[in-house]
């Protein structure tokens, strides 16, 4: 193909997306609004940008390549949620996520992108992940030797996941490592363990311990509030430490649990109408009694808007670390040549109006993350778990935590309170 071919082939691909984009229509073009008559002015700065890589580089660049790597880096750079999958990768992923989900394989981590590469939001306890002490913040340079700073969210969740018993291997960047450790782990139906309860101070306080916030969840944590009411009533701490996965709309209940009125979240977009969330009164439960929540930077999407409305609403607590920011709904737009947009199109707001992939949630009372005992940990660059056969396999010594600060601090300020 000619050069002058393909530099019109880039031009081409990138007008296109922003058409698509801007919602840009040929016909309406004398009539364009100010952003998109902006998006048309950028679009002679992204052709010269293009003509320079086609003439000037040091060698001739791949063409799908590059233009692949030109959308997602547009889609990205509004936010981790969004993403550009290319014909083959929007194939996979459709393909993918056909599959029932109580069938997929994954090794029990929640991920997202920070800084371009993915990174571990949270980490479901007893999965492979958690035997290969993984912990929320690690930064995943590289799965299936794919560096992750080329691969959407969208397919990255895709690569996470495979057949029972199949094997995966990433590359780990860890504290204090000169180099990412090589860790191969077995894909496994992963299975959340159920609700933790635990009593305190002569059973004055309950502590609630969810891993998600999804139906049967917050159904087992309404059957214990319920329980505890009944039996005179409790303090509560809720933990939400490292909740990042569930629903929305079964957040929004537990919230509701612990509010008789107010607004528990808002949800809005450009093209989404607002929808404002606002407790029933005949869903509450505890709306009076002393209740602190533990968060920190795994907690993310449903357990941040329940932290995020019991702190607005001034119904509890809040005690740890800045949460992670996630909360956003997302829409698929699939383009003509099979490739696909998800975008980000409403992101969901505390009642005080943060928004919470942008703001996250800040605690009134910060208390620093456990302090784990690692001298055990091996300075071997290559471990393998659950199964996998490696010659270089050398034992996995979790961390063990000594000391949990947050917690502390959670039940002194319990213990000060109120029934």
């Amino acid at each position: 193909m000619p050069k002058s071919s393909k530099i019109l082939l880039l031009a081409v691909s990138v007008v296109f997306v922003l058409t698509v984009f801007f919602g840009v229509h040929a016909s309406g073009v004398s009539a364009a609004s100010e952003p998109q008559e902006g998006a048309y002015r950028q679009i002679n700065v992204y052709s010269e940008v293009l003509r320079h890589i086609q003439s000037d580089y040091v060698s001739e660049p791949n063409i799908p390549q590059v233009t692949n790597g030109a959308l997602r880096g547009l889609l990205e750079s509004l936010d981790a949620d969004s993403s550009y999958l290319a014909p083959a990768d929007y194939a996979a992923y459709k393909k993918a996520i056909a599959v029932d989900k109580g069938a997929r394989a994954q090794v029990g981590m929640v991920i997202s992108k920070r800084f371009g590469y993915a990174t571990v939001v949270s980490v479901v306890p007893g999965s492979p992940a958690d035997k290969a002490n993984f912990n929320d913040g690690d930064i995943i340079e590289a799965i299936s030797g794919v560096d992750t700073r080329d691969l959407s969210l969208a397919m990255l969740g895709t690569m996470l996941e495979g057949k029972p018993g199949s094997e995966l291997t990433v590359s780990v960047v860890r504290p204090r490592k000169t180099v990412p450790d090589k860790v191969t782990m077995t894909r496994t139906i992963t299975i959340e363990p159920p609700v933790a309860e635990t009593m305190y101070e002569n059973s004055t306080i309950v502590y609630l311990k969810p891993v998600i916030l999804d139906h049967d969840h917050v159904a087992a944590l309404e059957g214990k509030l319920k329980a505890s009411q009944k039996n005179g009533g409790k303090k509560v701490l809720l933990d939400l430490r490292d909740v990042s996965a569930g629903d929305m709309a079964d957040a929004t209940l537990l919230a509701n649990f612990f509010l008789k009125s107010g607004t528990i979240a808002t949800l809005e977009g450009q093209k989404v109408a607002k929808v404002t969330f606002t407790a029933d009164g005949a869903k509450a439960i505890d709306p009076t009694g002393a209740v602190v929540v533990l968060v920190n930077r795994g907690t993310a999407g449903p357990g941040e808007l329940v932290a995020g409305a019991l702190l607005d609403n001034k119904r509890a607590e809040l005690v740890g670390e800045k949460t992670f920011g996630e909360g956003a709904q997302q829409k698929t737009f699939e383009l003509p040549d099979g490739a696909a947009l998800i975008l980000s199109v409403a992101k969901y707001e505390t009642p005080s109006g943060k928004k919470l992939q942008d703001d996250a949630v800040t605690p009134g009372v910060l208390v620093a993350g456990n302090t784990p005992n690692d001298d055990g940990e091996s300075d071997d660059d290559t471990v393998a778990v659950e199964g996998a056969a490696s010659a270089a396999t050398v034992p996995v010594v979790k961390p063990t935590v000594t000391v949990d600060d947050q917690l502390t601090k959670a039940l002194d300020l319990l213990k000060a309170k109120a029934a």
